[in-house]
């Protein structure tokens, strides 16, 4: 689905490329230790020129989930796992998936205008022009509806926007709203619009974004060009992800299933996503006040609100059928621990053609699989059993990951260790996301292999890119810590139903930062543009590989699971400082709004032309006991020294490392709570979730947090309680754990 919203994501990366450097330079690499001749012989076995070729004939056709290509890819990735020794399976799931029978958009007033709703073929991008296989531009789980009124202008659409609106005195309520694509993931557009009364919702790809603004336009350069259309699944995914009618359970051929109109996670309007060429006389048919300065995009027009007097009608229609979504799944015995699980993961269907997103994941995928079934042969058998798989329909909300993760949950309870999934990756650095008990673990995995195009590793490559364009508190770090950051997980790929949901302990791995590209599921998201603009020499597709088949190598195979918790603890101390920072803002917030209100700050800036709609004053946020909280974190502190203080200087036998390792797979667990988050138990993780406005943007402590910015404080408390717990939990299984080191 993609990682524009990762920390370490910057698509104007390339001005630091120089001072990159420099910093390279001056940074002397940390000696590696001594890698097993298994890894060794792994890590020189991935070749650039097959992860071309799979990306190749996976994204020769459209390939959209419940498509004839996707059923065809997935025979053929079933077909090279067999070929390379694994015990494979295609499991099929039925789900409700979608497809527009209808779309039109035509502007009323004041003029008239059809828009064409076309992205045309490209002569340079032969796989442009297959018309008759391509999904045209929609987003799946909008609501039907044929609707006509005012179009009001949002900026982004998010919450904070129409916070804007208020104060200005403009309501949405019986208008369709157009948005910009960024800021946000799209389905909270939708959502937040239909919350505040609006009949219809547009999003378009704006230039400022992932255009012009950026660099020439496809074919001539790699960013969006105006034809450009962004796809992608509106679906309520903060409230659950995977099919809509079977939450909580596998959508099997004959699962008990819910009727449509109950189904919590459809979109209530119905909305459609549109090039900027589309755009354009929508945007210069809107009047009214000037939008802000920072809502502004680069379209050559005055970016004005509304509502009106542009009036637009949308319809929309869909056939909403259940279609097959088929997940392969391929395993390597272990010949120790043959009932541990280390889980992989990419996704292989397509909005269209996908080569980036997701053919340029799954390759990487499919060449580690290659290389570890030739080790196989060379003699090498895993101790863990390494299961593989290439996920179904996680275009429209993780479906096929999350299918499977219902319909094997008291399976991954009992056996799954970790899950390590990529979505499809570009040129740049290493960027991981995860459970940050394997934080120390994936920064030890990144010391080991190197970057080739600055000759160090990609740790020190992505050191010294933080040195040089983090913030101070970043910068800093980078220099001083022992290990890098890794981000936590909200969503939007296959990791979610495993960490936030069965709590299984995960990472999220992939390169990028330094090539801009604009063509995020459109049809021109194709092997052509990606041989031009993207990796086009695959070497980042290797380096890829050889990071995370190293990962899964050393969680095959270690003898005590890798599983770190002092940088857990130190991460979780961190976030207990941020709430407490964010109540305290929301207690200076709210006295400066009344102030402002108490002084007539707001009315200076309303427009004459509208009704005055006065602010309401806000309450001041009363004090919060974090004491639960700051007890458990310190309580995890002195068991996560403990632990790594044991892990040095015990010598345990085998029996014990094998009571051992069955706590730390439950270590995760305890994270999680089986009564789920406020209004949505799905998500059960009580350290990371999406947050409920946010979609892929991750709330840390998400419970305690979102209630402090929704300003219900009572259950901040109840949440700070539970959470404390979840932390308490984790510090006695390592106490625990400890106790059998010593013994």
């Amino acid at each position: 689905m993609g990682d524009a919203g990762h920390p370490d994501y910057n698509p104007r990366m390339r001005r630091y490329l120089p001072l990159l450097a420099l910093v390279l330079i001056a940074l002397v690499p940390r000696p590696a230790a001594q890698a097993p001749a298994w890894e060794d012989q792994f890590r020189a076995l991935p070749e650039p020129a097959n992860i071309r070729e799979s990306m190749r004939r996976m994204s020769a056709r459209p390939h959209h989930a419940g498509s004839p290509y996707g059923r065809d890819n997935a025979e053929w990735i079933a077909a090279r796992f067999r070929e390379w020794g694994w015990e494979t399976a295609i499991e099929e799931f039925q789900v409700l998936i979608p497809t527009p029978k209808e779309r039109r958009v035509e502007l009323l007033e004041p003029r008239r205008v059809r828009l064409k709703l076309d992205e045309p073929a490209i002569p340079e991008d032969p796989t442009s022009s297959q018309k008759d296989e391509q999904l045209p531009g929609y987003n799946a789980y909008s609501a039907d509806g044929d609707v006509t009124g005012p179009l009001v202008y949002v900026n982004y659409g998010r919450p904070e926007d129409y916070e804007v609106l208020d104060r200005m005195g403009i309501s949405v309520k019986g208008a369709i709203v157009i948005a910009r694509y960024g800021a946000s993931w799209r389905g909270i557009k939708p959502k937040v619009a239909a919350e505040r009364g609006a009949i219809g919702c547009l999003i378009y790809s704006d230039p400022r974004d992932d255009g012009y603004f950026d660099g020439p336009v496809y074919p001539e350069g790699p960013m969006r060009n105006r034809d450009g259309v962004q796809r992608g699944s509106v679906m309520d995914m903060p409230i659950h992800p995977g099919d809509p009618l079977t939450p909580g359970r596998g959508a099997t051929k004959d699962a008990e299933r819910l009727p449509r109109e109950r189904a919590r996670t459809l979109m209530s309007i119905p909305v459609l996503p549109i090039s900027w060429g589309d755009a354009q006389p929508l945007l210069e048919a809107i009047d009214g006040p000037l939008a802000p300065p920072e809502w502004r995009g680069a379209l050559p027009l005055p970016y004005r609100i509304g509502p009106g007097p542009a009036k637009v009608r949308l319809t929309l229609s869909f056939n909403w059928d259940l279609a097959p979504a088929y997940n392969v799944v391929a395993r390597l015995r272990g010949s120790r621990y043959p009932d541990e699980w280390i889980i992989r993961g990419n996704h292989h269907d397509a909005w269209v053609n996908g080569a980036e997103d997701p053919a340029s994941g799954m390759a990487v995928l499919l060449e580690e699989a290659r290389a570890l079934g030739e080790l196989r042969r060379r003699g090498w058998t895993p101790k863990r059993t390494i299961v593989y798989i290439g996920w179904d329909a996680e275009e429209q909300g993780l479906i096929g990951s999350t299918e499977w993760v219902e319909a094997h949950r008291e399976e991954l309870e009992r056996h799954a260790v970790a899950y390590i999934n990529t979505d499809g990756y570009g040129r740049g650095f290493l960027e991981a996301g995860g459970s940050h008990s394997l934080e120390r673990f994936i920064n030890e995995v990144a010391r080991a292999v190197d970057d080739l195009e600055t000759g160090v590793s990609v740790w020190k490559k992505l050191q010294a890119r933080r040195i040089t364009t983090g913030s101070k508190e970043a910068r800093d770090e980078a220099r001083t810590r022992a290990d890098l950051r890794i981000a936590a997980l909200g969503s939007g790929s296959d990791y979610t139903p495993f960490l936030q949901h069965a709590g299984i302990a995960s990472l999220n791995l992939g390169f990028g930062g330094a090539d801009d590209a604009g063509i995020y599921h459109s049809v021109y998201d194709s092997f052509a543009h990606y041989t031009r603009f993207q990796d086009t020499e695959f070497v980042y597709g290797r380096a890829l590989a050889q990071v995370v088949g190293t990962a899964v190598l050393r969680l095959a195979d270690a003898d005590r699971l890798p599983f770190e918790f002092t940088n857990l603890a130190d991460t979780v101390q961190k976030y207990v400082t941020e709430l407490q920072t964010l109540l305290r803002t929301k207690q200076d917030e709210a006295r400066e709004r009344n102030r402002q209100i108490d002084e007539g700050v707001f009315a200076a800036m309303h427009d004459p032309r509208r009704p005055l709609r006065a602010p309401e004053r806000l309450p001041v946020p009363p004090a919060i006991n974090f004491a639960p909280l700051e007890n458990a974190a310190a309580a995890l502190s002195a068991s996560a020294a403990a632990y790594a203080k044991a892990v040095a200087t015990a010598t345990p036998t085998p029996e014990t490392l094998q009571r051992v390792n069955a706590l730390l797979i439950r270590a995760e667990r305890q994270l999680s709570d089986p009564e789920g988050l406020p209004r949505r138990p799905w998500y059960r993780h009580l350290l990371y979730a999406p947050g409920l406005y946010t979609g892929y943007g991750v709330k840390t402590v998400p419970g305690v947090r979102e209630a402090i910015e929704q300003r219900q404080y009572d259950q901040a408390e109840r949440e700070i309680v539970r959470a404390a717990a979840a932390i308490q939990r984790l510090a006695r299984l390592l106490d625990e754990a400890v106790a059998e080191l010593e013994r």
